[in-house]
């Protein structure tokens, strides 16, 4: 697999469970749709919207599209009845929004599901549209007004209205027009409406409940690109401090013996030594203890190298000190999700992350597809990119009162080890959400989970398995999905999770371990006694009493 395709798939959102798992208990009565109304959704008059087509799908195997541009195509999958609706929605004269609604034809469960992109989108998640009317949900995506490759920018060149639609229009006006589909469709309105997404997906989340509160009702953000151009400076940043001199480029063949040395270090403050570093901030790691001592080999870095992954660690900052994006943390460099892909490159100028950067500043800041990494100077350049995009792009504000004020639920996580965007970006976040709005309201809607171990939206060493088709169990205690609907509908904030890891895909392929996701800044720590594979032989405890830390039997 590819770089770009590896990519598409971690950043897509989390798959929805299988048909055959049971609707919650909350779930209303079953519902179905007034017959023969499919395709009489194509004549439906919304405003600057057509309709290109409204059919009913019989149940049965459905073909779906390969998950990224270029992979085999997915398997058939057993599909239930249902009305597919596509369509184009026009806000500007150079708008094209393309978006599908999916309507289970029997047994809807009363919810629309809002299904989000990665990277710069581009394209309409199919296999998650099909994932979420297996599970009865009205399920809507949108490709956010343009055809591509998630790594591919140049169709922003020229095309402001587009950029716009990017940023934030097209998924809010999406949401819309699922709503309406519905209503026309069942005779009756949406009940509840939730939204769930990853990286680009995750700014999605969080630009719906800044924007647009009225929309959804949970929203949960993993691993948010909010801070878009902060972000994207970094990536151009980051490629220059591995790049620029080539004597600093870390090749992927060292990355494992960086990993073990991490691991080395700080692997069991938690008091377990599982491969996995739960809380980089507690890591006191510097590159500088691998320093070559004789001759130069896989096992060691040079002097450049080592000051470039310290640069990387640190973050850029601005000539006065203010901090432009959190630097990454230490654990999880290697495995296929991490380092190699995003950071390094297979080879230099390959990094996804830098990609990232070079579109985003050739194709939308500079509108300059000779734009070199090489010109970037920090100030300058994040300057022009935040006066022209951030109002776009950004999803930074911490007043989500009126969020609140209608009774929306947000729920935020990142993966302590994600080589994309750094962790510490989402606590920031989080932060500010709680300075703007005092603590006690922020905790009456909003809620935080750090996973150790997870890379960039999924895999890495971690338990990194709590949502839809890779839960443990479909309930409220293990997937995400259903704790926020329990939150939002049963008034049930959401406590601890039970996260898994797997022998191979799923829960049959046999259950590594588990352990508990905890809300922050709650961390979970070892009992002192029981398996250290359970979950129930943690507890979730303030950071001030993690310590001591019983050893391990």
């Amino acid at each position: 697999m590819t770089p770009l395709l590896l990519a598409l798939v971690l950043a897509a959102p989390p798959s929805p469970a299988p048909a055959s798992s049971p609707a919650p208990a909350s779930s209303p009565a079953a519902a179905s749709s007034p017959g023969g109304a499919c395709e009489g959704l194509s004549t439906l008059a919304l405003p600057q919207t057509t309709i290109a087509s409204a059919r009913s799908v019989p149940a049965g195997p459905m073909a779906l599209p390969a998950e990224a541009p270029g992979e085999p195509p997915a398997r058939p999958v057993d599909m239930p009845a249902l009305c597919r609706v596509m369509g184009s929605i026009h806000p500007s004269a150079d708008s094209d929004i393309q978006f599908e609604v999916w309507l289970p034809a029997r047994d809807w469960n009363g919810r629309l599901r809002g299904i989000g992109n990665g990277g710069f989108a581009g394209y309409i998640d199919v296999p998650a549209l099909a994932g979420g009317v297996r599970l009865g949900y009205v399920t809507a995506a949108t490709d956010t007004g343009h055809r591509g490759t998630p790594v591919d920018a140049r169709w922003a060149l020229g095309h402001p209205e587009k950029v716009t639609d990017f940023g934030y229009r097209g998924i809010h006006e999406t949401a819309v027009r699922a709503k309406a589909i519905a209503a026309a469709f069942y005779g009756r309105p949406v009940r509840r409406a939730y939204f769930h997404s990853c990286s680009n997906g995750g700014r999605q989340a969080l630009m719906e409940a800044q924007r647009f509160p009225e929309d959804y009702d949970g929203i949960i953000a993993g691993a948010p690109a909010n801070d878009f151009t902060h972000l994207l400076a970094q990536a151009a940043w980051n490629r220059q401090a591995t790049e620029l001199d080539a004597a600093s480029y870390i090749p992927p063949s060292k990355i494992p013996a960086l990993e073990a040395a991490t691991l080395a270090q700080c692997d069991a403050k938690d008091g377990v030594r599982d491969g996995v570093v739960d809380d980089p901030t507690a890591c006191d790691f510097r590159p500088q203890s691998l320093l070559c001592r004789g001759a130069e080999s896989d096992g060691c870095l040079t002097a450049p190298q080592a000051a470039a992954i310290e640069k990387l660690y640190a973050g850029p900052r601005t000539a006065d000190g203010q901090r432009v994006h959190p630097g990454l943390v230490p654990g999880g460099a290697s495995g296929p999700g991490s380092w190699p892909l995003w950071v390094t490159g297979t080879a230099p100028g390959q990094s996804l992350i830098g990609a990232f950067g070079s579109q985003f500043f050739g194709s939308m800041v500079f509108e300059d597809p000779s734009w070199d990494f090489h010109t970037f100077q920090l100030e300058r350049d994040m300057k022009k990119a935040d006066d022209k995009l951030a109002g776009t792009l950004n999803a930074t504000d911490p007043d989500l009162g009126a969020f609140r004020r209608r009774g929306g639920k947000l729920i935020v996580w990142h993966g302590w080890s994600d080589p994309a965007i750094s962790p510490l970006n989402a606590i920031a976040y989080y932060e500010s959400v709680k300075a703007r709005m005092g603590a006690p309201a922020a905790d009456e809607f909003v809620r935080l989970f750090m996973v150790p171990g997870l890379q960039h939206c999924g895999g890495g060493p971690g338990t990194t398995e709590f949502s839809g088709a890779s839960a443990l169990q479909r309930d409220a205690e293990h997937d995400l999905n259903l704790a926020m609907e329990r939150w939002v509908e049963d008034g049930v904030a959401p406590g601890r999770l039970v996260a898994a890891r797997y022998n191979g895909s799923d829960a049959a392929s046999g259950v590594v371990r588990t352990r508990p996701l905890c809300p922050y800044p709650q961390v979970a720590r070892y009992k002192g006694q029981g398996s250290t594979d359970e979950a129930a032989s943690f507890a979730c405890v303030a950071p001030a009493a993690a310590g001591p830390r019983p050893p391990v039997p």
